[in-house]
């Protein structure tokens, strides 16, 4: 039995994929989660940028939501949210782009905005945010989502971010794509020249059919199948501290100025 839980194998091989000085476009949840056990372990000049504005921020805890005052209170400079897309994420100076949703497919196609039909769904969703933008303007795209058939999908109820999908090359769409998907059963990266997806690696004690069966279409398995190295001391010393000061600052009552 391992002394880690798969959240925590997730979160930490997320964050091995950064690379110190890169500029990520972080979301609230597991993305900032990875991002910042990145910088506070192997990449301390992670540059992070919310959605809110803040640039280089260097939260002490994890946000709340992207206008949580400890964004702005740590960022090195806070700038007007427009221009967050249109001075750094369409002028091509974001290196890597967070994103999840409730639905993806085989291609890295994602679906945030309903559950169903569009005109009458079972569930409507928060929509579509920055995603879009995120999806077509990044250099790189890193996916990070719980594996389970309902949101690994054969096809989407609605596609709200594109992946590698036909037509991508003339679309205007300046990033490569999506190039990782980061699961709690493994790690999927295109292959072919469709990008579909396939699992590249497993997480130690996981084996390949367990994750092919949290996944709704049938997954291929690269032949150079890998196994990811189970976290390390330092790194689940990192991310649990993180997360202890992030459960304390939460629990406190906020006091309103008198």
């Amino acid at each position: 039995m391992s002394d880690y839980s798969r959240d925590e194998m997730m979160t930490v091989a997320a964050a091995r994929l950064l690379r110190d000085g890169q500029v990520c476009f972080v979301g609230i949840g597991l993305p900032s989660a990875a991002c910042n056990l990145a910088r506070l372990t192997h990449a301390p000049n992670l540059v992070l940028i919310y959605e809110s504005g803040t640039i280089g921020t260097r939260p002490n805890v994890l946000p709340l939501s992207i206008g949580d005052g400890e964004l702005a209170e740590t960022a090195t400079c806070v700038i007007p949210l427009p221009d967050i897309f249109s001075d750094y994420l369409q002028a091509g100076r974001i290196d890597i782009g967070f994103l999840g949703a409730a639905q993806i497919d085989r291609f890295g196609n994602l679906n945030s905005t309903v559950i169903g039909s569009y005109e009458k769904p079972k569930t409507r969703l928060p929509g579509a945010g920055g995603a879009t933008e995120i999806a077509a303007h990044a250099r790189d795209v890193l996916i990070v989502m719980k594996a389970t058939p309902r949101s690994f999908v054969k096809q989407l109820d609605f596609q709200t971010s594109g992946g590698h999908f036909a037509g991508r090359a003339k679309s205007g769409a300046r990033g490569r794509g999506p190039s990782v998907i980061v699961t709690d059963v493994g790690i999927l990266k295109p292959h072919g020249e469709s990008g579909e997806f396939a699992l590249s690696a497993v997480y130690p004690g996981i084996p390949a059919g367990e994750a092919r069966a949290a996944v709704g279409w049938p997954l291929a398995v690269l032949p150079e199948l890998e196994t990811c190295a189970a976290p390390g001391a330092p790194e689940l010393a990192a991310l649990r501290a993180l997360e202890a000061r992030t459960a304390a600052a939460h629990r406190e009552p906020v006091r309103l100025p008198l």
